[in-house]
């Protein structure tokens, strides 16, 4: 019978990420896990999944795949045995001395990653908060060795506690050999005979925890924190990983942010910016006066000083930016109308005694006075 597509077999499609391979194997791995699933064909179903997983979660080996599929040169081609690629032919020439990684030695778990939506007021000043996350712990029954109390774990006797095995190939070019994960202890070197039956054998459980964390102010959109020691334990004694928090800022109802500056939309109308104006305006650190002089033009642009957000990195404050939108009135009264007629009949040539009594009936109708 002939393999079924590795993509297909982890349920993913081509252009998947190595994260998004990696949780499509540990949900299939742990759903037809034979010490789990006792149905018939899952213990077959689960090395199809963990073979899919090795080469995929391979970038040199999902490469060949992708380009030569199961026929490739790693994936069985040359008569169905294995072959090694470039680093296992100079192995072999050399006496198969290349470096193998003890599957034992202390590894770091991996990192996570966790989405907080926060409000724009959060993200300027910062805040202190707690979250919950989910987390692989170690597993407190059998201490994160995955053996039944008072059981231990035993060297693999396919690979000798190597984690890897050899394969002779006869090629085109010579005798070669293959090195390939050990398929028994899928490459720890060790075997559990009697699992943990709180973890399966896994040697880790899934828990939830809550953690404090500061949101530093500043921070924006799309910006990560990594709090060190957060993430999955590690495996064989290592270092537990990293938890990544990415910050999705939501948006202000009025304010606009654009790096460490705050743009805010002032609408004016046509008396307030012909005559100017003395207006209070909203920042995210209270209200200020801001003084419009006459003549202003939609579009103009306002500064006030350091009213913008604080540098997430400490490299000072940023600035408002007020951005004048001048509202042309769409429904007049007669009398609106009459006195913008008259104006727009002397505009051209307004004597000086005539001009300021006109603006101020002007800006009294606008104001209903």
């Amino acid at each position: 019978m002939s393999k079924r597509d590795y993509y297909e077999v982890l349920g993913v499609s081509k252009s998947a990420s190595k994260d998004d391979i990696k949780k499509a194997y540990r949900k299939l791995s742990k759903q037809y896990h034979p010490d789990i699933n006792k149905e018939p064909g899952a213990d077959e179903k689960f090395k199809e999944i963990a073979e899919a997983y090795e080469v995929l979660s391979d970038d040199a080996k999902r490469s060949q795949y992708d380009q030569f599929g199961h026929e490739g040169p790693n994936q069985g081609g040359f008569g169905g045995s294995g072959f090694g690629g470039f680093e296992d032919i100079f192995s072999s020439f050399f006496g198969g001395g290349g470096r193998r990684a003890d599957p034992n030695a202390p590894r770091k778990g991996d990192d996570l990653q966790y989405r907080m939506n926060i409000s724009f007021e959060d993200a300027v000043f910062g805040k202190q908060t707690e979250i919950e996350i989910p987390n692989e712990e170690t597993c407190d029954t059998c201490s994160g060795s995955g053996a039944k109390p008072g059981t231990s774990t035993k060297t693999c006797t396919t690979c000798n506690g190597a984690g890897e095995v050899n394969q002779a190939v006869e090629t085109p070019f010579g005798r070669m050999v293959n090195r390939r994960t050990c398929n028994t202890c899928r490459g720890t070197g060790k075997i559990i005979p009697e699992k943990c039956t709180t973890c399966h054998g896994t040697g880790t459980v899934q828990k939830r925890k809550k953690i404090k964390v500061t949101i530093p102010a500043g921070v924006d959109d799309g910006q990560q924190l990594r709090v060190t020691g957060q993430g999955e334990p590690g495996i064989n004694g290592g270092p537990a990983g990293d938890l990544y928090i990415v910050f999705n800022v939501k948006s202000h109802e009025f304010f606009e942010r654009d790096g460490d500056d705050i743009y805010y939309e002032l609408k004016l109308t046509f008396p307030q910016a012909a005559l100017g104006d003395d207006i209070e305006i909203p920042t995210i650190h209270g209200k200020v006066k801001l003084k419009i002089p006459a003549g202003t033009q939609s579009g103009a642009q306002f500064r006030i000083k350091d009213k913008g957000v604080k540098n997430v990195h400490g490299y000072g404050t940023g600035h408002q930016y007020v951005i004048v939108k001048v509202m042309t009135p769409t429904k007049l009264t007669e009398k609106q109308k009459q006195l913008l007629r008259d104006f727009a009949e002397i505009s051209g040539d307004i004597p000086e005694e005539h001009s300021s009594s006109l603006f101020d009936k002007i800006k009294k109708t606008f104001k209903g006075e």
